[in-house]
C-alpha cells in the first residue's frame, strides 16, 4: 500500500502541474506515435498501456534489461489488435538443466502476445483493452491483463489490473466473484506450445500504472514513470531480484519512426534499448514515386501515319507500350474498336498498368479508332480486358479524374485467344530473364547456439521456353557461414521431411540448386487455370504433379486443387536423391472478406510426412500490397508423434519491393517464422502457384485502385 500512495502522490502533483497547458503541437516528431516497452509490445517501461499503432504498421524492438535481452517483432493487422512474437535470451539460465546438452548456452523462449482494443479513447473516456503475455508459448513470462489510458494535454495516464507474473501489487482477483474457476491458476503446459485456457485471469490479481509525459519543445523526446506490477518471484525459471517498485525511463525519438531509450528499473538495473517501426499499410510510407509515365511527344504526326493502315498503328502500339515497360502480345482492330493484350513486369498494380496502356494508346490511334480495349496476359492465361471509349478517356485526361472513366467502362475477365487477333508481333524463344544479388540463410535458436547464418550469391532465371511454358531456376553459392557449429540431430519419429535441416544446411553450405521447376500454364475455359510442373522444386524436395484453381473474376471466393508425387533430395541440394518417396496434395478454398480485405484460406489433405490434416491461414492483405498472417495446422499425428509445440503454427508478412524506392518494381519479397521446425503438416514448397500468377485476375482490386489510373 505505500508505494500504491506513492503513486498517488505523484498523479496529484502531475495534475497541478503548470506546464499541463502545453500542446502536441509543440513537438518536431509526432508525440502521439508511442513506444515500445521493455516486453517488446506498445507500453511504458515494463507494463503495457491500451495504445496501437496505426494498422499496416510492422515494427521491430529490441531491448537489454538484465537478465533478458529480448528482441520482438510486431505487427497490426488492424488498428484494435497488435500481435508480436518475441525472442528472449535469459542470461541466468541454462539451455537445459542437463549441462552437457546445454554447454554455455543460456536459456532461450519464444512467446506470442496479443492486444485488443475494448474501447476507444474519447474526451471523457480512456481507451481500453485487453491483452495477453506469452498466449501459447512455455509460460514463462503468462500474463494477462486489462489496461486503460487517457491522454491529458502532455500526459498519457495508464492504470491496469494483471494475472500471472503481472500480479505483483497483489488484490483479489475481482473474477472470482462471476466463478470460482477463477481462483486457482494452474501451471503451465509440459513442452509449451499448447493454449492455457485454464488459466487466463485466473489466482491472484495486482495493479499497476503510470505516466507518460512528453516533453515540450524538446523533439518529441519523453519521460516516463510506472509502477511497476511484475512479480519478480515467479517470472522466469529463477528469481529476479527487485529492490524498488518505481521505474523511469527516457525516451529519444531519433526520428518519427525510430526511438531510442534508457531506463532504471527493479530499483537496480539500467535497461536501454530501440524500437523502429514502418508504417507498410499506407500506399508509398517511405517514398513517393517518382516514375511518372513519359508523355508521347508529336502525337499529331503519329495519328497521322497510323491513320493511313492498321499495320502502322499495330506497330506504333507495339513500340510505344514497350518503351514504357509494357509488351504487346496481340492487337487487333474491328469495327472502330482497337484491342491490345499485353503481358508485363513492372506494376503490381492493375489499375496503373492499364491506365498507361489506355492513354498511350489514345495518344498514337487515329480517330476513327472511338474505343479501345486494354488486355494483361500472364504465362498466355488472360487476367482481364478494360474497354472504353475515347470521348470518355480525353474527358478524364482533361480533369486528370479516373472516376469519369467508370460509368462507360467495362471490366470484364479474359479468356485469350490468340487467334482472336489480327497482329502478333513476332517473338523468338527461348528468351532469359535472371538477376542475381546477395542472399541470407538463418537458423535461430538451439543449444548450440542463438544465431546461424550463410551469406550466398542467389542466381534467379527465367527461361521462357514458349509463351505457356518456362523454366525457373535458382542456384546460390555459399561465401562464408558458422553451421560447422550445428550439432543437434533430428528426434522426430516420424519421417524427417523438415528436422534434417541441420544436415542440408551444413552439407549445402557450397553450391547449390535451390529450385529447377518446368512450368506449363493453361488456362482452358473462362476462371479455371491449370499448371503442370515438374523438376525440382525446393531444397528438400523434387518430382512432378499439377494444380487447378478456379478463381471468378468477380468473386470472392475460389477453389484449389494440387497433387505432387515426390522425392527427397539429397542434403547437399545437387542432383542426388534420397530413398523416402511419397504423395501430397491438397483441396484449398479461398475467401475473401471485401470490406476489410482480410482472406481466408482452409487447406486439407495429406501433407508431406504421410500425415493428413487442416490448415487455417488468415491474412490482411493492404491497399498498398503488404500483406500480414498466421497460420496453424492440425493432422492426426499425436502430440507425442509431433513432438515439442504439439502442433504447426507461424506467422509470416510479404511486401512489395517497391515500397522502399520510388519506382514502380512488381517483385516482392517476404519473411515467416515458426517457433520450431518439425515434421507434421508441412506442405511442399513449389514456385509460382496459381493464386500468385492469377492475382491479376480479380474484378475488385481494379476498381478498388481505380483512383491510381494516373499514377
Amino acid at each position: 500500500m505505500r508505494n500504491l500512495k506513492r503513486f498517488q502522490v505523484f498523479l496529484g502533483f502531475i495534475f497541478l502541474s503548470h506546464d499541463l497547458s502545453s500542446s502536441y503541437l509543440d513537438y518536431i516528431y509526432p508525440s502521439t506515435i508511442p513506444d515500445y516497452s521493455n516486453y517488446g509490445t506498445l507500453g511504458l517501461i515494463q507494463m503495457p498501456t491500451a495504445r496501437f499503432s496505426e494498422e499496416g504498421t510492422l515494427a521491430f524492438s529490441w531491448t537489454h534489461n538484465e537478465p533478458y535481452l529480448r528482441g520482438s517483432v510486431v505487427a497490426y493487422p488492424f488498428d484494435w489488435f497488435e500481435a508480436s512474437y518475441q525472442y528472449a535470451d535469459i542470461n541466468n539460465a541454462l539451455y537445459s538443466p542437463s549441462k552437457a546438452f546445454s554447454g554455455s548456452q543460456s536459456l532461450k523462449d519464444k512467446s506470442f502476445d496479443a492486444k485488443f482494443r475494448l474501447i476507444s479513447e474519447s474526451n471523457f473516456f480512456p481507451q481500453v483493452a485487453i491483452g495477453f503475455r506469452d498466449l501459447a508459448g512455455t509460460s514463462v513470462f503468462a500474463a494477462e491483463y486489462v489496461v486503460a489510458s487517457k491522454i491529458i494535454n502532455n500526459f498519457d495516464f495508464t492504470f491496469g489490473i494483471g494475472w500471472g507474473n503481472l500480479n505483483g501489487n497483489r488484490i483479489d482477483n475481482p473474477l472470482v466473484n462471476i466463478s470460482n474457476s477463477f481462483v486457482e491458476r494452474t501451471g503451465p503446459l509440459s513442452g509449451g506450445g499448447q493454449f492455457s485456457t485454464g488459466s487466463y485471469f485466473s489466482g491472484d490479481a495486482g495493479y499497476f500504472g503510470g505516466i507518460e509525459y512528453f516533453i515540450p519543445k524538446f523533439y518529441g523526446a519523453r519521460v516516463k514513470l510506472e509502477l511497476d506490477g511484475t512479480n519478480y518471484q515467479t517470472e522466469g525459471p529463477l528469481e529476479v531480484t527487485q529492490d524498488h517498485k518505481m521505474n523511469i525511463s527516457y525516451v529519444h525519438p531519433v526520428s518519427k519512426n525510430l526511438f531510442l531509450k534508457a531506463s532504471y528499473v527493479k530499483g537496480n538495473t539500467i535497461s536501454f534499448g530501440f524500437s523502429y517501426r514502418a508504417p507498410l499499410g499506407r500506399k508509398n510510407p517511405f517514398f513517393p514515386k517518382q516514375d511518372r509515365m513519359k508523355e508521347i511527344e508529336n502525337k499529331e504526326a503519329i495519328q497521322e501515319v497510323t491513320a493511313k493502315s492498321d499495320q502502322n498503328l499495330y506497330r506504333a502500339s507495339l513500340l510505344y507500350l514497350s518503351q514504357r515497360n509494357l509488351a504487346l502480345q496481340s492487337a487487333d482492330i474491328n469495327n472502330g474498336e482497337l484491342k491490345v493484350a499485353y503481358a508485363q513486369s513492372k506494376f503490381r498494380n492493375q489499375s496503373i498498368a492499364a491506365g498507361r496502356a489506355l492513354r498511350v494508346l489514345d495518344d498514337i490511334a487515329p480517330d476513327s479508332i472511338r474505343r479501345i480495349e486494354v488486355s494483361e496476359v500472364n504465362g498466355d492465361m488472360g487476367m482481364y480486358a478494360i474497354s472504353t471509349t475515347r470521348s470518355s478517356l480525353s474527358r478524364s485526361k482533361d480533369f486528370q479524374d479516373p472516376n469519369i472513366i467508370l460509368p462507360t467502362a467495362s471490366v470484364q475477365p479474359l479468356l485469350y485467344d490468340r487467334s482472336d487477333y489480327e497482329f502478333q508481333p513476332a517473338i523468338k524463344y527461348p528468351k532469359l530473364f535472371y538477376n542475381i544479388g546477395p542472399d541470407v540463410k538463418s537458423q535461430i535458436g538451439g543449444p548450440d547456439g542463438f544465431y546461424f547464418g550463410d551469406l550466398r550469391i542467389t542466381a534467379y532465371s527465367e527461361l521462357l521456353l514458349a509463351k505457356d511454358l518456362s523454366l525457373i531456376t535458382v542456384v546460390s553459392q555459399g561465401v562464408t557461414n558458422n553451421f560447422s557449429e550445428l550439432k543437434l540431430p533430428s528426434d522426430s519419429i516420424i519421417p524427417h521431411v523438415r528436422t534434417d535441416i541441420v544436415d542440408y544446411l551444413k552439407e549445402g553450405s557450397g553450391f547449390t540448386v535451390r529450385r529447377m521447376q518446368l512450368n506449363y500454364f493453361k488456362n482452358p475455359m473462362q476462371d479455371l487455370y491449370f499448371k503442370f510442373s515438374a523438376g525440382i522444386f525446393e531444397s528438400m524436395f523434387a518430382g512432378a504433379g499439377f494444380e487447378a484453381l478456379y478463381r471468378p473474376f468477380s468473386g470472392n471466393a475460389a477453389v484449389g486443387l494440387d497433387a505432387w508425387r515426390v522425392r527427397q533430395r539429397g542434403f547437399d541440394q545437387m542432383f542426388n536423391f534420397r530413398d523416402y518417396e511419397t504423395s501430397t496434395g491438397h483441396l484449398t478454398f479461398y475467401y475473401r472478406e471485401p470490406s476489410s480485405n482480410v482472406h481466408f484460406k482452409l487447406i486439407g489433405g495429406k501433407y508431406l510426412a504421410q500425415d493428413s490434416g487442416i490448415t487455417l491461414d488468415i491474412s490482411r492483405e493492404f491497399y498498398n500490397g503488404f500483406q500480414i498472417g498466421v497460420f496453424a495446422s492440425k493432422t492426426d499425428i499425436s502430440k507425442v508423434e509431433f513432438g515439442e509445440g504439439s502442433f504447426d503454427k507461424g506467422f509470416y508478412w510479404w511486401m512489395p519491393v517497391d515500397l522502399f524506392f520510388g519506382d514502380y518494381r512488381k517483385q516482392t519479397t517476404g519473411w515467416g517464422l515458426r517457433p520450431l521446425t518439425r515434421d507434421g503438416a508441412q506442405r511442399l514448397v513449389q514456385g509460382y502457384p496459381l493464386w500468385g500468377v492469377t492475382d491479376y485476375a480479380d474484378r475488385k482490386s481494379i476498381i478498388d485502385h481505380w483512383s491510381d489510373f494516373y499514377d
